[in-house]
């Protein structure tokens, strides 16, 4: 059965990694850039770990207390029956636990991530193959201009001029799909011009 990709904001959120090795690097440089505040635990770790600025770093062994009020675990050490006690552990308590190499022993899964700026997409192969995940990854990666963010920035900055114009909700359902489509076909930001016809219904014939 397929996973459902729920997107949450985690950027409020305390997440705890138990591992400090190359697995705990790369989910460590995947959460940051969503803002989570995260602890690392373990009895030692790599130096590009303990160079990353804000972490919150725990030099010794993983204690269950350490879980409590975790908004998500994750369980990247090299030894399976520590990552299984930590999920089994998590599960108990009913937090959300990801443990490295093991889709049996996880509540959920990271997936193939593309970011552009507030644009994520993610692509999950349910653990079935990484190697296509990534495929894929690199397949959209290449589709999505590196400045997509930029434009759902400008487009979300407008939201409150559009609201103000149309105050109907189906046409401004129709003027946002065209102030969209006109971004990306002709550029932005939009002259006063431009914008004006788009409100007043000029440019969606």
């Amino acid at each position: 059965m397929a996973y459902f990709p729920f997107f949450m904001d985690v950027s409020a959120g305390d997440g705890l990694i138990v591992g400090g090795g190359t697995v705990a690097l790369r989910k460590i440089e995947k959460l940051l850039p969503y803002g989570p505040r995260l602890t690392v635990c373990a009895p030692d770790f790599l130096p590009e770990i303990e160079a990353v600025s804000g972490l919150a770093l725990l030099r010794g062994p993983f204690q269950p207390s350490m879980a409590e009020g975790k908004l998500f675990v994750i369980a990247a050490t090299d030894d399976h029956a520590l990552n299984h006690r930590i999920s089994a552990l998590c599960q108990q308590r009913r937090v959300p636990v990801n443990v490295a190499d093991d889709r049996d022993a996880c509540t959920f899964l990271f997936p193939a991530l593309v970011k552009r700026g507030a644009l994520s997409v993610g692509i999950s192969t349910g653990g079935a193959s990484p190697s296509a995940a990534i495929y894929w990854k690199n397949r959209v990666a290449e589709l999505l201009p590196e400045d997509a963010g930029d434009l759902l920035d400008y487009l979300d900055g407008l939201r409150g001029t559009v609201k103000g114009a149309v105050p109907e909700e189906t046409g401004r359902a129709a003027v946002f799909s065209a102030l969209f489509h006109t971004c990306l076909e002709n550029g932005w930001p939009l002259s006063e011009e431009a914008l004006n016809r788009l409100l007043s219904g000029g440019d969606l014939l």
